[in-house]
């Protein structure tokens, strides 16, 4: 085998740099699914306060 191939080789067996992907794309989903839990959590807060509000006013 040449220099090439053994480079080549040792390059496809190499998965250190797929499990950094992997490790990354689980860090986006989860804030992904965070953002949207905060965002539909704060608009029911929002609602709650409204209605204390348009209660404390009557």
């Amino acid at each position: 085998m040449n220099k090439f191939s053994k480079l080549m080789t040792r390059f496809s067996n190499d998965e250190s740099g797929a499990t950094a992907i992997e490790y990354g794309l689980i860090a986006a989903l989860i804030a992904v699914v965070l953002i949207g839990a905060l965002t539909a959590m704060g608009t029911s807060l929002e609602s709650k306060f409204n209605d204390i509000n348009d209660g404390l006013n009557q």
